[in-house]
């Protein structure tokens, strides 16, 4: 969008981080939420779907960017922690997600029922 205003540079990693895009005003549609700076709308902000892949992914990516690296590269309990990162952001109550999380994790189905279901006291 060109040089942003100081409202626009600020919400971008928020935009980033739930899945969201950012648009100019002459493109804004209805549902859009516009972003106004002292009554003069700078952008609007579309919101992602409710396509729960899609939110599961972004969870993925989420607890990936956190830990530093693929899910299928770190170790077992660097493993662990994700799905325990994942399970405290109710990404096991989407549909299909012990097998998104496996394969986001190299691992098997009964694997991440294992890691669900281990004792982290």
């Amino acid at each position: 969008m060109g040089t942003e205003h100081p409202l626009v540079e600020a919400v971008i990693p928020l935009l980033e981080r739930i899945g969201a895009e950012l648009v100019p005003v002459a493109q804004r549609r209805a549902g859009d939420v516009p972003l106004v700076w002292d009554g003069v709308e700078v952008a609007a902000v579309r919101l992602p779907g409710p396509d729960l892949t899609t939110a599961l992914e972004r969870l993925i990516l989420e607890i990936e960017g956190e830990l530093g690296g693929s899910l299928d590269s770190l170790d077992r309990p660097a493993k662990q922690r994700a799905v325990r990162m994942l399970e405290e952001r109710g990404a096991f109550t989407l549909r299909g997600a012990v097998e998104g999380v496996a394969a986001a994790l190299g691992v098997t189905r009964f694997t991440v029922y294992n890691y669900l279901n281990r004792d982290t006291g």
